[in-house]
């Protein structure tokens, strides 16, 4: 046992998916953005059941670039409201306040890991102003978006399901099918690899074809419209004419070969995550030392979280894990406005405790993923028997 290993993530990529991008390596001359990539979006638009999808450096630069493009299409004004949940991953909230828009922080559901359905109440009295909700699907949790979208029903809303690939939605579809934005993440950590990557989709066609020109620099040449836009401005160079503002989030075609051949095991990974995370809430839900987990049907696990009653049982439990060697974390950065960078935002309440420092303070989690099995699930068993 003591040689025995519980890593958080192990490496996606098969020897296959090397094999794959050893032969595109050996046999193509052009590795930067292309016919690859475009396959790729291509693909995965059909996996999650959207209609267009932008691929990037990153579940961050996702991020990043979506919010961006929202200020422009939806002709968003410096200080305007977005709501967001207080734990969350940063590159939810810093693209909010890097980008001239005003963070309004909610507590969490620990049913869920989303938002606090009463905490947004009381913000949507307080803050009937705010535009844009940015939901985190968290730990392979399906948000209820529909919910929200009740409490605001003017709001613009945005799906970040980075580390929760092909979650469910309460009618049992993929979590951002239908979403005016969504992104993901293919992080090593996350469910599949590109090594570094990340994905945004929608069903906008002027925010796509937005967000593919904010991608490249905001060129022109890239667009559906480029024809349009070659007319309104004659005088410019038509193949360094830049009609947004933007970036080079561009991916490698190394990327899109890596991301094409795991996305045929995708539902695969899921659907073991989720039998795995099944066990995991019958054994946790047995011990009394720690808060009861809701088990939600759409889920597509990222990890095992433990909220621990109190301070002794969670340092029993990091001293147990660390003897049989299982990797743990903090759940995603607890309550975010602890950290130095935020210690000047609170979460809008009339509440003197908030579920987010109980994860904050007493919750940690431990990886669940496509290599998980019976002996992981034995070991786990184990382990919580001793706390």
């Amino acid at each position: 046992m003591s040689e025995y290993k519980w890593p958080l993530m192990k490496n996606t990529l098969s020897f296959m998916d090397r094999l794959k991008l050893s032969k595109f390596i050996l046999t193509s001359d052009k590795f930067t953005q292309g016919s690859k990539v475009q396959e790729f979006e291509k693909k995965w638009s059909e996996w999650l059941g959207c209609k267009y999808s932008v691929y990037v450096t990153s579940g961050s630069t996702a991020n990043f670039l979506l919010i961006s493009a929202i200020i422009e299409k939806f002709n968003l004004k410096p200080g305007d409201k977005v709501l967001l949940p207080s734990c969350t991953w940063v590159t939810n909230i810093n693209p909010i306040f890097q980008l001239g828009l005003t963070p309004v922080f909610c507590d969490i559901s620990l049913e869920d890991y989303s938002f606090d359905i009463d905490n947004m109440r009381f913000i949507a009295e307080k803050h009937p102003d705010i535009k844009l909700v940015f939901v985190s699907h968290l730990l392979g949790i399906p948000a209820k978006v529909e919910t929200y979208k009740e409490i605001f029903p003017q709001a613009l809303f945005l799906d970040d399901v980075c580390e929760s690939h092909g979650c469910l939605d309460e009618a049992g579809k993929k979590v951002g099918h239908n979403s005016l934005g969504a992104t993901f993440s293919f992080y090593f950590g996350h469910h599949m690899s590109t090594v570094e990557g990340g994905m945004i989709s929608t069903n906008n066609r002027e925010l796509y074809d937005l967000m593919k020109m904010k991608r490249s620099h905001g060129l022109a040449r890239v667009s559906e419209r480029f024809e349009y836009y070659q007319k309104q401005n004659p005088e410019i160079e038509k193949s360094f004419l830049f009609v947004s503002d933007g970036y080079n989030f561009r991916n490698t075609e190394f990327g899109a070969v890596l991301g094409i051949a795991q996305l045929k095991r995708l539902d695969s990974f899921i659907s073991t995550r989720r039998k795995m995370y099944e066990k995991y809430v019958s054994i946790v839900n047995k011990n009394k030392n720690f808060y009861p987990v809701t088990y939600q049907e759409g889920n597509s696990s990222f990890c095992f979280p433990f909220i621990s009653k109190t301070k002794e049982i969670k340092t029993k439990l990091i001293s147990i894990l660390e003897k049989y060697k299982i990797e743990y974390r903090p759940i995603v950065g607890g309550n975010l406005l602890e950290q130095p960078y935020l210690k000047d935002y609170k979460i809008e309440s009339e509440k003197e405790s908030y579920n987010v420092d109980l994860l904050h303070n007493m919750g940690i989690y431990i990886g669940n993923n496509q290599f998980i099995g019976k002996k992981e699930i034995s070991i786990l068993k184990k382990v919580l028997s001793e706390v």
